[in-house]
């Protein structure tokens, strides 16, 4: 869906000098992170790309260097943030602060996609941890400097998650009552794998809709907008590391030509979201919303085709819905902070 919608969207021409601007942008050292990391830079932007590996974060901006970062640009840097433990979320934003006495735009972009069923030491399966849990930590210690950042004049401050459509693969709207709902190892499906990258990117947009209400709630923060996105199909495996290994990058880039988009025009929404000046002057539009490629507000629902499942219960797209919507992210939220409560982080 990304590849026709996204020729409109120019970062170039439609993103202003961000020149002053921090930004950090989570997993930027490859696919769609290191796209928008680019397209940040070239505005003029400090980005901090946080990734786990030092060796692959110092190559990636090395990489962005050669392809023309330099006078005039931004500039980019290496932040440590390993999402597998949201200990180290707590850690990455503490160097930063201890750093920078401003943050503008916190892009949550790294992911794990496919995995083996995994539960951690913490008790939560893996790709919980990092999808949801990890950046919910690293927003939450990050909040003093978004919080300082936004009291500024003609402060434009943006908490963006990266999504994806799959949540529409879900046959109902989750609930996330307890552990064990996070836990949910979806063996009702006929692809668990798939099923369990859906969960958690449902979980997502839920969080960001519940950050953003949250945010509007508290006058220190009521000028800062959170949203999530769907980036578009993207053609981001090419160069992964275990098909560069099985010589397969030129036979799945010509594979996803047809009906996908390079990380550079696929990185166009969340480019979007982190910067267009759009966004802050409608940001009642935007504010906690879905957004599809590119700038295309859109209502995130699950099993819809005549209408959204509730549990066992067919639901409209209207105030019912929206109501138990809202009250799945405020589950989500109190779950997660019980969850860190438990364990002092």
């Amino acid at each position: 869906m990304g590849s026709s919608a996204s020729k409109a969207f120019n970062p170039e021409q439609d993103i202003p000098d961000l020149t002053g601007k921090v930004i950090i942008v989570t997993g930027g050292n490859t696919g769609i992170g290191y796209a928008t990391i680019k397209h940040l830079t070239r505005k003029g932007a400090k980005v901090y790309m946080a990734a786990r590996n030092k060796a692959r974060a110092g190559a990636a901006i090395s990489a962005l260097h050669k392809e023309g970062l330099g006078p005039g640009n931004g500039e980019v840097v290496w932040l440590e943030l390993d999402l597998s433990d949201p200990r180290n979320a707590k850690k990455a934003a503490k160097e930063f602060m201890a750093k920078e006495d401003r943050l503008d735009v916190l892009i949550h972009n790294a992911a794990i996609m496919f995995g083996p069923y995994e539960i951690l030491p913490d008790g939560v399966q893996e790709i919980m941890v990092v999808n949801v849990i990890s950046p919910f930590v690293l927003t939450r210690e990050l909040l003093p400097a978004l919080k300082k950042t936004a009291s500024q004049s003609d402060s434009d401050v943006r908490v963006v998650t990266v999504s994806s459509e799959g949540h529409r693969t879900m046959g109902a709207v989750p609930r996330f009552r307890t552990i064990e709902d996070l836990n949910d190892e979806c063996n009702h499906s006929l692809l668990p794998i798939f099923m369990r990258y859906c969960l958690s990117k449902t979980a997502n947009i839920l969080y960001a809709s519940e950050l953003h209400r949250r945010l509007s709630s508290d006058p220190s923060s009521s000028n800062i907008i959170a949203l999530s996105l769907h980036p578009g199909q993207v053609n981001s495996f090419y160069n992964r590391p275990w098909v560069v290994r099985l010589h397969l990058s030129g036979v799945v880039y010509v594979l996803g030509l047809p009906t996908t988009v390079m990380p550079d025009v696929g990185a166009y929404t969340s480019v979007f979201a982190a910067a267009a000046p759009v966004v802050k002057r409608e940001w009642e539009k935007y504010g906690g919303r879905y957004v599809m490629p590119v700038g295309k507000v859109v209502k995130p629902t699950v099993g819809l085709w005549k209408g959204v499942m509730v549990g066992r219960k067919e639901v409209t797209v209207g105030e019912e819905w929206e109501k138990e919507w809202v009250e799945a992210g405020k589950e989500l939220w109190e779950v997660i902070e019980r969850f860190l409560e438990e364990r002092g982080i």
